[in-house]
């Protein structure tokens, strides 16, 4: 789903208190409490976060699920394990109602993530 937001707090303000909105929110957090460093920004109607035009997540609410938006997964280590039970393609991590997030290593991957990124190495698409 598209947000027509002009930052965040709009953008967590339209969203319909659910569980998708609960997902987003334990995921922001994720991001937030590891990368303090990131902005938080609305990039092509979804919360962004990154730094100086380099951008590492973007987060969005969709109609059955929330997505996490990270450049190429493959690209962390382990990812295929950290990520195991989560339905995910090249770049999108899907995160569904029925799943327990604190049963998985998103937080791990998330983390590896930032590493990555501020050790200069790619993760883009």
């Amino acid at each position: 789903m598209q947000y027509d937001a002009k930052n965040s707090e709009e953008y967590l303000e339209l969203l319909e208190d659910d569980w998708r909105k609960e997902k987003l929110l334990v995921i922001r957090k994720m991001i937030v409490d590891y990368a303090p460093e990131m902005e938080e920004e609305i990039r092509y109607k979804m919360l962004n976060y990154g730094k100086d035009d380099n951008y590492v997540f973007a987060l969005n609410a969709q109609k059955h699920y929330v997505s996490l938006y990270v450049g190429t997964i493959d690209k962390v280590k382990n990812a295929e394990a950290l990520l195991a039970g989560y339905n995910y393609g090249k770049g999108c991590i899907r995160v569904k109602k029925s799943l327990k997030m604190e049963d998985t290593g998103l937080e791990q991957f998330i983390q590896k993530t930032v590493d990555m990124w501020c050790a200069g190495e790619d993760t883009a698409c």
